[in-house]
């Protein structure tokens, strides 16, 4: 497929990945391109960076493919669902678990602090289940669940639960265009 433009993201997603990946997508649309294959293995990381990844890509006025050449981890499974299809290689790997925050070692909080974290917590959770719910076409309480337990995934277990719907053979032709991310 000449006229598809591969993205290859492979870092944690932070607000500096977020922006490169936005400004090349933006770039490629910019330049009239219609689809995209990117190519995802991360660690995950920031939240509110992922969900707005996700949010980007997924209303994008382009095709865009996602797959999994690696392993998807946390948050990078949102991101991973923006794509139209989705595919994974023989030996990638999905995990899914609980959000979490980080605290310094002197932190100190008040009584409403603490109730305005768990409150965060649950929305990022709520919205997390919701995206990959309605991508693998599950209920989000199954999600929620898979969250608390974590869960890893090979490629073939995640086709079956509907997160994958194609196991690739290959990532790429080598005449194809590649960006890299990462």
């Amino acid at each position: 497929m000449k006229d598809r433009t591969i993205v290859r993201f492979l870092a944690e997603i932070n607000q500096q990945s977020a922006h490169a990946l936005m400004s090349v997508v933006e770039k490629l649309i910019r330049e009239g391109r219609e689809d995209i294959l990117m190519l995802i293995s991360s660690p995950g990381g920031s939240v509110f960076h992922g969900l707005s990844m996700y949010n980007f890509l997924k209303k994008a006025p382009i095709n865009i493919e996602t797959c999994n050449f690696g392993s998807i981890d946390s948050i990078a499974c949102v991101v991973y669902c923006a794509g139209q299809k989705r595919y994974a290689l023989p030996n990638s790997r999905f995990l899914m678990h609980s959000i979490s925050f980080n605290v310094k070692a002197d932190a100190r909080f008040e009584e409403k602090k603490i109730n305005e974290i768990a409150e965060n917590l649950k929305k990022d959770r709520e919205n997390i289940s919701e995206i990959i719910a309605e991508n693998c076409k599950k209920k989000r309480e199954e999600i929620e669940e898979i969250m608390f337990d974590g869960r890893t995934y090979n490629a073939k277990e995640a086709k079956t639960f509907g997160l994958v719907d194609k196991i690739a053979d290959e990532l790429f032709d080598e005449d194809e265009e590649i960006i890299g991310i990462g």
